[in-house]
């Protein structure tokens, strides 16, 4: 008798994830997801991102599926969630549509990480 393992039942949530994210996507041209700031932390060194994207005419917010996607533990800012992400020096928002971008879209190595536009809401 086999067991299922935590890892396991992690890495199926993922692909579900992935998956849901693609059939909200697939089939525009070149979908966008909207990144939203809540909060700089006070050093400057973290972010609180939430992702949007335009599914079936309304704003729809992805955040949590998305964190769901990449492996990411998404948190809570204000009664909004967020991905929480650490680094200066370049845009935290195109860095992470890109990184959900390259998860949801690996199979494709030559444009993974182009798959989504980027833009700031």
């Amino acid at each position: 008798m086999s067991r299922i393992t935590k890892k396991t039942l992690q890495a199926v949530d993922r692909e579900l994830a992935r998956r849901r994210l693609r059939e909200m996507i697939d089939g525009q041209e070149r979908p966008t997801v909207y990144t939203v700031l809540r909060h700089v932390s006070q050093s400057g060194m973290s972010r609180d991102i939430s992702l949007k994207i335009v599914h079936d005419g309304r704003l729809r917010d992805i955040t949590y599926t998305a964190a769901e996607a990449m492996g990411e533990t998404p948190k809570d800012r204000r009664g909004q969630r967020v991905i929480r992400v650490h680094g200066v020096g370049m845009d935290m928002g195109f860095s992470l549509v890109y990184n959900l971008s390259h998860e949801l879209y690996k199979h494709d190595s030559d444009r993974a990480g182009y798959v989504l536009a980027h833009e700031w809401a």
